[in-house]
């Protein structure tokens, strides 16, 4: 029998089976990334965005299409990463506006769900842009309501809204002239139609187990201890899923690192477990193994103290807060330690391949004692993630939209302590826009970019996010991409060398660009980022 109904029952598993249908298909998402470099995480955030909407749903028993669809909404909106997550968590807000006060849908319920879910992720970005998901959600939505009043089931319904959904996506490289020059559709578009698909999966009873796998729980220390006892202090989990996973081998590469070690799995799935003093690195060596999910790391002295600050504290008693804190996001050894160095409160670990949700960004909002407190995310996919995370917060957030680790060097640089927030807000938006950055990585897949031809594996060097250098030597286009980056005006280049590349063979670099411009000064950094081989600061 044709259904002519959703329920909260049917929703839910509509909302499970999405998750799964976008996680066994993330990677074809992935692959879609418009530039060839190893960032590829659309299809990732989207799942792991869906995640957290599918855990929230999970939590409730029975419950009408509002319980489930408001439960989604919540999940997505403090689980979302990158900003095709971000967008997708809008589309959950939008729909759940939709299904306020109702306890099933008809197809004109859904229908109009469906609008509003557009509708309000429209609203949500500043400046829309067609060819995206954003596109595709928009056709959805009014593909939806013309059909409505002649479709007599759920399932040709949704039949109907797919064939017509994928016909636009195949349409975005003609409205978005990056993705025709990549030769792909928009990535975020195909990532709801997989969603979609699933709903549709569950209207029919065609519901697959994507196997999952639980987080562990961290291990909870009841005794009172003082901080110095706290020798290893950030909890830190994760998960591996990759090929070929050495479990005995990644136990002696990170056993040095920490204590409470439990690394347990296979070799395509790997759980990890570890109290440590250096997250980042032990989450860098994960990612050399495969692809990483349900990341969570806890600070265990900050939460001893505050368990000790509360029990101590009455509750009435005022919080001191002092003027002015500071949150980067950022990977590396190296570059951590020099945004601690310029007294940044909180290092969130993430950037390419890792975006932070807007929950984790949330937490540190919450970790620091400040009235105004300005966020640095160092990359353009997690801008919005933490404007979502600043909407969340009662605090005075300022998010300086920093797209790369040079601009939130340089806008950190331009704070002054005894200036007003409106102040520092202009200063360090002056000071990022005066940066230029260069990166060099490698090709992860064989593409055609502005007329350049590109093989997997070439070495690429970028301005600004933009391909000029292909080579397949990684000392000659890092050359290259300094050398045409330096102009009369330059007066400062800062090198921060990778995880991958030698002190040697970054001070080999730098003398080589003393030479060809002796009037400039060179400075050499341990940046210790995975993925990128050198990274350039250009002032």
């Amino acid at each position: 029998m044709k259904a002519k109904y959703i329920d909260g029952v049917q929703l839910r598993k509509m909302i499970l089976q999405g998750k799964n249908s976008l996680e066994a298909n993330k990677s074809t998402v992935d692959s879609l990334n418009v530039f060839p470099v190893p960032d590829g995480d659309t299809g990732t955030n989207m799942s792991l965005t869906m995640g957290a909407a599918a855990r929230e749903v999970q939590n409730i028993k029975g419950g009408t299409v509002e319980d489930i669809a408001e439960a989604a909404a919540n999940g997505s909106l403090m689980g979302a990463r990158g900003n095709s997550g971000v967008i997708l968590s809008q589309l959950f807000r939008g729909f759940a506006k939709g299904c306020k006060g109702k306890e099933k849908l008809s197809i004109m319920d859904l229908a109009v769900a469906l609008k509003g879910a557009s509708d309000t992720a429209y609203k949500a970005v500043m400046k829309p842009i067609e060819g995206t998901i954003l596109t595709v959600a928009r056709e959805i939505g009014e593909k939806a309501v013309e059909i409505s009043k002649r479709e007599e089931s759920i399932e040709s319904f949704l039949e109907t809204i797919i064939a017509h959904a994928e016909r636009v996506l195949d349409k975005t490289p003609d409205m978005l002239k990056v993705l025709k020059q990549a030769g792909v559709v928009d990535a975020g578009g195909k990532g709801l139609i997989f969603i979609i698909k699933g709903f549709y999966e569950a209207i029919t009873g065609k519901e697959t187990v994507i196997e999952s796998v639980d987080v562990i729980q961290p291990i909870v220390h009841d005794s009172i201890m003082e901080n110095e006892e706290i020798t290893f202090g950030y909890c830190t989990e994760f998960i591996i899923k990759g090929k070929n996973i050495h479990i005995d081998n990644f136990k002696m590469a990170i056993g040095d690192y920490g204590d409470c070690m439990l690394v347990v799995g296979d070799e395509n799935m790997a759980k990890v477990h570890i109290h440590t003093n250096n997250p980042g690195e032990v989450i860098e060596k994960g990612l050399r193994l495969g692809e990483l999910i349900n990341i969570k790391i806890d600070n265990m002295r900050y939460q001893h103290q505050n368990r000790i600050f509360e029990s101590k504290m009455p509750q009435d008693e005022p919080v001191d807060l002092k003027e002015y804190g500071m949150i980067a996001v950022t990977m590396g050894k190296g570059l951590t330690d020099i945004f601690k160095d310029l007294n940044v409160d909180e290092i969130i670990t993430g950037g390419q391949t890792m975006n932070p949700s807007t929950e984790d960004i949330k937490n540190a909002i919450d970790h620091i004692a400040a009235k105004n407190i300005f966020v640095f995310p160092n990359n353009s996919n997690i801008i919005m993630a933490a404007n979502q995370a600043k909407e969340l917060s009662e605090k005075n957030i300022i998010v300086i939209p920093t797209k790369t680790v040079p601009q939130g060097i340089a806008a950190v640089l331009a704070f002054n302590a005894d200036e007003s927030s409106e102040v520092n807000t202009q200063a360090m938006m002056g000071a990022m826009k005066n940066v230029k950055t260069g990166q060099v990585t490698y090709s992860v897949r064989d593409t055609q970019f502005n007329d350049i031809e590109i093989k997997k594996d070439d070495i690429l060097g970028m301005q600004d996010g933009e391909i000029k250098q292909v080579g397949s030597d990684i000392d000659e286009v890092s050359f290259e991409l300094l050398e045409n980056m330096i102009t009369e005006d330059t007066e400062m280049v800062t090198i921060f060398y990778g995880e991958d590349v030698s002190v040697e063979k970054a001070q080999e670099l730098a003398n080589k660009i003393s030479e060809v411009r002796d009037d400039i000064d060179i400075e050499v950094y341990f940046g210790g980022q995975p993925l990128y081989y050198y990274i350039f600061s250009i002032e």
